[in-house]
């Protein structure tokens, strides 16, 4: 009597930690999913409102941005002075997430991609390149960008 509910213990401990471990994994198949649905939403948002608005309400308020020349843009202030310094009217600005990676925390993630920019006018110029942003989890369970960069050149 005593060996079968040692046997059922082990039995039921041995299921309880299978079906544990299965729901980590779909928990970050799922926070996964969650960080490329926000990059795509912000590239849509992009799409429809212009970067600026996408940049201003991408970037967590720790968010730091690289651009060329420059040293690293840090903080949503100083982010927001930089992206407004430049109108956004003549052009559109998209990307599409090609890789994410979250950490198991569900906390901290990371997306690189391509984009595109287009000029806009009579004859439209396109410029492809790829980016990365490393993603935030806020409190309200918002993903933000802690850091953005993009580097010009595959077209």
């Amino acid at each position: 009597m005593k060996l079968i509910t040692v046997r059922n213990f082990y039995t039921f401990s041995t299921l309880f930690i299978l079906s544990f471990s299965s729901c980590i994994k779909t928990t970050n198949r799922d926070e996964i999913r969650s960080i490329i649905d926000a990059d795509r939403y912000y590239s849509t948002l992009s799409a429809q409102k212009g970067r600026n608005t996408a940049f201003l309400a991408m970037f967590d308020s720790a968010g730091v941005t690289l651009a060329p020349h420059m040293l690293p843009v840090e903080g949503y202030k100083e982010i927001k002075k930089l992206i407004l310094s430049h109108t956004d009217s003549t052009y559109t600005l998209t990307w599409e997430p090609k890789f994410a990676k979250v950490a198991s925390s569900g906390e901290l993630g990371y997306t690189y991609g391509t984009y595109k920019l287009t000029v806009k006018g009579k004859k439209p110029i396109s410029e492809e390149g790829t980016y990365i942003t490393i993603w935030n989890k806020n409190s309200k369970g918002e993903w933000k960008a802690l850091l953005d960069t993009g580097n010009e050149g595959l077209r």
